[in-house]
This record gives C-alpha cells, structure tokens and sequence, in this order.
C-alpha cells in the first residue's frame, strides 16, 4: 500500500471536516500563548501563519493583535478560516514549497499541528524551510510543532474503526521507510465503494529535524514536549521547536 503523491490535495476538504468537526481550540489558544511568551513578540508584529487549515491560531493571534497572515493549499479550509472573526481578508491560498510574498516580509513564523513532512521526497521538504527562511527576516524566531518520530513509531495502532453521520470510518496505519502512513475509508450509501483518503508524513527524528532547519539557515534553540512547557523527553507525543532564522 502506498500513497498518491500529493495526497493532501483530496483529503483536507469536507470529509476531514467532518471526520474531525471539533478540533481543540484550549490547546489553539495554549499554542499561541507558548509562542508569544517565549519570543517575546510585540503586538503589530508581521507574523505568517503556515499552513493555518481552519484557522484556531490565526484567530488567535489575530486577537492578540498581531499582523498575522495565514497559508494554506486546501480552499474548503481556508473557507472555514474565514468564517471566524478578524480572519476574512488574512488568509492566502498557495502552495508552501512557493510562498507568494517578498523576501523577508515576516517577524515571525508558526507552523502547527504536525504540518510539515507531507512531500514525495525529502528535497521537497527542504524547499519548503528554504521558503520558510526566505520570507523571515534574519533573528525572527519560528515555532515548528511536529510529532515525535520515535514515539509515535512504538504507539501506531495498526487499525481504528469508528463512525460519522452514521457511516462506518476505518483508519489504517503503517510505517514505511522513513514514512508514516494512513489510509482512510469511510464508507457511503447504497453500497457503492468506500471513499479513500490517505495521509503521509515523513518521519524526522528530532536531531535530524534540528540538521535539516540548520541547512537551510533556522537555527533550533529551544524544544518542548508539549503547549504547557513541558521539557521534550523521548516519552513526549510531540517535538516542539523554537528557533531563529539566521
């Protein structure tokens, strides 16, 4: 089994909406808040938010007054986004291997909830920090909130089965090379077949994660295991790096 090459083209739309209707918006809030205590940031300040999905932090650090502008490639959340208040007129549709803005147009940058990894190829991948790095001005900090490889290799539960508006939904997980997979199936009426989606991210290990960052010029300073500050162990469920662009 495998995946389509860009599968996150056909899954970020209605079917994950409705999979997932009730994201966090504490642990939104507990994010942002972890960004802007550490960085120290003043209200006004340029920031991007990368690939912002529905928009939780967007909102929020709208709120706390900064100049946030958030991307994104799917239009359907993107739509959602722009639903929620201060957001309608920040957000942008593009594609984070080719970011559509000037040469050092940030002050800072977030990228969360595990929104990195999702290329063919690791070169993509790199493209996308070099992005990162060319629209940060030299010392802004950055905030990369990943997943722990190791820790999420040990934990995969192989198969979930659960249920929306009444239809039956089956997650498949697996680990492939250095990539984490899931196949989605959810099933429709009248007895046609399943709808399929997929996801695929790659598999960083933290101190690999810190050596690509360093290559393309961000600088990792500081990880937490968590939004609460919580120092990064191996037992954390996510690696959450702060850094700088150089």
């Amino acid at each position: 089994m495998s995946a389509p090459a860009e599968w996150f083209r056909d899954w970020f739309g209605d079917a994950y909406l409705e999979l997932y209707p009730h994201r966090d918006e504490e642990e939104a809030a507990q994010g942002v808040a972890l960004f802007v205590d550490q960085t120290g940031l003043a209200p006004g300040s340029r920031l991007l938010d990368l690939a912002c999905g529905a928009g939780r932090h967007l909102e929020r650090l709208r709120e706390r007054g900064f100049e946030a502008t958030g991307i994104d490639l799917s239009a359907t959340l993107l739509r959602e986004a722009t639903g929620r208040p201060d957001v309608p007129g920040a957000v942008v549709r593009a594609d984070m291997r080719r970011l559509p803005f000037a040469d050092q147009s940030f002050e800072g940058l977030v990228n969360f909830f595990t929104s990195f990894g999702y290329f063919l190829t690791p070169e993509e991948d790199a493209q996308v920090l070099t992005e990162v790095r060319r629209v940060l001005r030299p010392g802004a900090p950055f905030l990369m909130d990943y997943m722990n490889a190791p820790w999420v290799i040990d934990r995969l539960e192989p198969e979930t089965v659960g249920e929306i508006s009444g239809r039956s939904v089956r997650q498949t997980r697996w680990v492939e090379n250095d990539q984490v997979f899931k196949r989605i199936e959810i099933e429709r009426d009248q007895g046609r077949p399943p709808e399929v989606f997929h996801e695929r991210v790659r598999l960083y290990a933290p101190d690999a994660l810190d050596a690509l960052l360093s290559q393309r010029g961000l600088v990792a300073e500081k990880r937490f295991g968590s939004y609460s500050k919580a120092p990064f162990t191996t037992d954390s469920p996510r690696l959450i790096v702060l850094g700088r662009a150089e």
